[in-house]
């Protein structure tokens, strides 16, 4: 269907101003826009918006944005919606003339688009940066009662191709990390209630701004917003710091995972049984890890039911 690449995430916040503190103030992502209880806010090196932050009665994720090749490609997708059902809808925002957004077959709320209007490049302004340097977004993480399907699903129907999984020594799959851009992932599936988000990450350009937002936050004496890390995952090989924004959602800041370009490359099978695959250095994820995660709203804008997996196993197997 000719999807290039995440391309934005849209969450509504209960207190934009909370919100943009946090993402703005503290981690330095450029507000280009702020207008009626939306804001729009991008990394350094993007020449789009990638993130939408939306005041709302409640916490919860709208849409999960995917950039697309052609405008061919939408036409192929509004097919593809009709042709099993889906719900979907046109709809325009600041910057985007046109997007698709569809509910798949599991409940998450897709958008895609093609035509994007183009900020100012601002990569080489150094002089700008502020926080630890957010460059892009990078990937989705959902939790997931059926990892299996969805990601067989997204490997037929719409042309993920995947990297990395997790499987028990029953050949049950538990998550998996699928891709379109040449990374480890663009989305991954996790085993868990859902559907929900899990989180989304942002690109770094090094390893030491991984330490400089941990720096940030310990100098702001917000260190109750780290959730995990820093560390390094064993599956994708990424440094990571996870936090937690004012309404919860969790947002992972990522960089140092490796390119999966070439067509044959071979999928790496982790054992569930194997620590290392959730952090190579051995340190214990916390227990919220595994069964927090952010409500996804319907193409109506109602909170979405979510399901249990019936993957059972230790709070440790989840992921």
């Amino acid at each position: 269907m000719g999807i290039v690449r995440v391309g934005f995430i849209e969450l509504w916040v209960r207190d934009l101003e909370a919100s943009l503190a946090f993402y703005q103030g503290l981690l330095g992502f450029r507000l280009e826009r702020q207008e009626e209880g939306r804001a729009y806010l991008r990394g350094y090196e993007e020449l789009e918006w990638s993130l939408k932050l939306t005041q709302a009665p409640r916490a919860a994720v709208r849409s999960l944005g995917f950039k697309v090749e052609k405008e061919e490609d939408l036409e192929a997708l509004k097919a593809w919606a009709s042709s099993e059902g889906l719900p979907f809808r046109l709809e325009a925002d600041w910057g985007r003339v046109e997007i698709l957004r569809v509910q798949d077959p599991f409940g998450y709320p897709l958008a895609f688009y093609h035509r994007a209007q183009k900020l100012e490049r601002v990569l080489q302004r150094y002089h700008e940066y502020r926080g630890p340097g957010v460059l892009r977004l990078d990937h989705f993480n959902l939790f997931s009662p059926e990892v299996g399907k969805a990601t067989q699903y997204y490997r037929e129907r719409l042309g993920f191709r995947l990297t990395e999984y997790t499987e028990d020594e029953e050949g049950r799959l538990w998550a998996s990390w699928l891709h379109r851009k040449g990374n480890v992932h663009d989305l991954a599936f996790t085993n868990g209630e859902g559907p929900r988000l899990h989180h989304f990450a942002y690109w770094l350009p090094d390893p030491m701004a991984i330490l400089k937002a941990a720096d940030i936050l310990a100098g702001a004496v917000q260190t109750d917003r780290i959730e995990r890390g820093p560390g390094r995952h064993g599956i994708s090989n990424a440094l990571f710091l996870y936090l937690k924004d004012p309404d919860g959602h969790r947002i992972e800041l990522y960089t140092s995972d490796y390119l999966t370009v070439d067509p044959d490359h071979p999928p790496l099978r982790w054992s569930l049984n194997d620590p290392r695959r959730q952090t190579l250095w051995g340190h214990k994820t916390p227990k919220s890890w595994f069964l927090e995660g952010s409500l996804l709203l319907s193409l109506e804008d109602t909170p979405l039911s979510t399901r249990p997996s019936p993957l059972q196993g230790l709070p440790e197997h989840v992921i």
